[in-house]
């Protein structure tokens, strides 16, 4: 018998948390059919039903751990009593933080995502998908970007786009050496270059933050 749908969705949740639970202590190298059905207490002959392969599962524990990213709560209240970042340079600045391994719960996703780019790298499909997924988040970046440039906050003259995927590979790369050298890159010093970055950008840019100054919006809302 087949079985319900509810039963269905509410089976393929109680994998996906299992797939989660293996990730956060083994990584993607400890992510196997046998792992994730010890974590269930069941078969792996059950997970075949979901999973017809070692590649099926990884791609939904990268799907998994997108989600996950994407529910997170966001930098969405700073905690200098100034008003939310809504838009522009601010709400961009924003964005970037939450990509950075500014705490524990932050550096262990990032460590599963790092992990995760050698299976993809292996795999044209994953590696495609994964491709997507970044392309995803440049488009929100840009859309910050589009919103700074209405502002005044950075010069409309160089494309959207292009100073979206220049933020991304710079938090990307802070990323890498935080989780390599954390004692080098703490919370604190990845912010103070986050800033001098975006500062960088204002300037290069030629724009002006909302009263006039180049950079005066940077800092606001972190």
């Amino acid at each position: 018998m087949t079985p319900a749908r509810g039963d269905h969705e509410a089976r393929r949740t109680e994998v996906s948390q299992a797939v989660w639970r293996v990730l956060s202590t083994r990584g993607f190298e400890g992510l196997t059919l046998r792992a994730v059905a010890a974590e269930m207490g069941s078969s792996t002959g059950l997970l075949t039903h979901y999973f017809p392969s070692k590649k099926a599962l990884v791609a939904h524990a990268l799907d998994v751990l997108e989600r996950r990213s994407g529910a997170r709560p966001r930098r969405t209240a700073p905690t200098d009593g100034s008003p939310p970042p809504t838009e522009g340079l601010a709400r961009l600045r924003a964005a970037l933080l939450d990509i950075l391994p500014l705490d524990a719960a932050a550096t262990a996703g990032n460590r599963i995502w790092v992990g995760s780019w050698d299976v993809a790298l292996a795999d044209p499909d994953l590696a495609a998908a994964h491709a997507a997924r970044y392309g995803r988040a440049r488009t929100v970046l840009a859309e910050h970007v589009e919103a700074a440039q209405r502002r005044g906050e950075l010069s409309p003259e160089v494309p959207a786009a292009q100073l979206a995927a220049g933020a991304q590979a710079f938090a990307l790369g802070l990323v890498v050496q935080s989780l390599f050298a954390p004692g080098e890159f703490p919370a604190e010093r990845q912010v103070e270059l986050l800033d001098a970055y975006l500062v960088g950008l204002v300037a290069a840019a030629g724009g002006a933050g909302p009263d006039g100054a180049p950079g005066a919006a940077v800092g606001a809302g972190g």
